[in-house]
């Protein structure tokens, strides 16, 4: 019996932490995406999944369908992430040297969570989702069928990103910013376009990772603080110029922060996930996926 109780558990915890990795890992995919283009992140990212989240709770408030309001959350936050990019990220990150767009960003976050507290309430709400409202057994550990969403979400988002770039013209444009921004002007694309595109689809990401995990976390103006600080060492863990490096480092962060959680604390789980982060770098300090980058200067 206690065999079947101890495997029961680790199901459980894998599980639980599938999902939560899951989430961590649309965040890092919206971080490697904005890097890969642009060599800037938006460090606001974490509250384009609170965007998400609350703004479909307000639309279902409104009386909108669940798929529209979904679908509308989305949009803004796709469209939240162009207007950072242009207005907030370009006039400061002009050379690969510059630093300036981190503390925009990090500022506008600070103001969208404030706008949010004052139009939103400053509790937790959570978003109603049919995916909530019966548990499954599987092998025995009970999970909703949201939970098992998420990491398959995430790997469809990191397959995807991979076919666009592959057989898209998009997609490719998207690979010759990335290996030489100027170059890529000199054949005619569009650099500053392909920026405002990168995190325009990093938003809707995170946008989305936020809709997913608010019916099991609950939705709040503060939610994305700590989901985009861990998606950002998931990033960096992983190796932020590796999509597939992201992922996995996402769903395998979740799992180890479940472990720990069962086995040792909830206070200890934020230890052991930071300071694995910074074990990772000093052995590791491209990530476990990630490639060393040249700048010319």
């Amino acid at each position: 019996m206690r065999t079947v109780d101890l495997m029961q558990s680790i199901i459980q915890y894998i599980l639980s932490g599938l999902a939560i990795g899951g989430c961590y890992a649309l965040v890092a995919l919206g971080f490697h995406i904005m890097w890969s283009a642009a060599k800037a992140v938006n460090f606001a990212h974490g509250d384009t999944l609170m965007l998400g989240a609350v703004l479909t709770i307000m639309a279902i408030d409104q009386g909108i369908p669940l798929p529209l309001a979904i679908a509308g959350a989305i949009a803004v936050s796709c469209v939240f992430g162009i207007l950072l990019e242009r207005f907030a990220v370009r006039p400061f990150a002009k050379t690969t040297s510059s630093i300036g767009w981190m503390l925009t960003t990090i500022a506008i976050g600070i103001m969208l969570q404030a706008l949010v507290t004052m139009e939103f309430g400053g509790f937790s709400r959570a978003l109603p989702s049919p995916g909530v409202e019966k548990a499954i057994s599987v092998m025995g550990a009970g999970v909703y069928p949201q939970e098992l969403v998420i990491p398959v979400v995430a790997l469809l988002a990191m397959l995807g990103l991979g076919w666009m770039q592959r057989h898209t013209l998009i997609g490719r444009a998207m690979q010759a910013v990335s290996f030489d921004r100027n170059a890529a002007a000199l054949m005619g694309i569009n650099v500053n376009w392909m920026f405002g595109f990168s995190f325009g689809l990093a938003a809707a990401l995170g946008g989305a990772a936020g809709i997913l995990i608010a019916p099991i976390t609950q939705a709040s103006a503060s939610m994305g603080l700590t989901l985009g600080l861990k998606g950002f060492a998931v990033a960096i863990i992983g190796g932020i110029t590796s999509a597939p490096g992201v992922v996995i480092a996402g769903l395998g962060f979740g799992v180890v922060e479940k472990f720990v959680e069962g086995y040792i604390s909830t206070a200890a789980r934020e230890i052991v996930g930071f300071g694995l982060t910074i074990l990772v770098l000093l052995v590791f300090p491209q990530g476990l996926f990630g490639k060393r980058e040249v700048f010319k200067v």
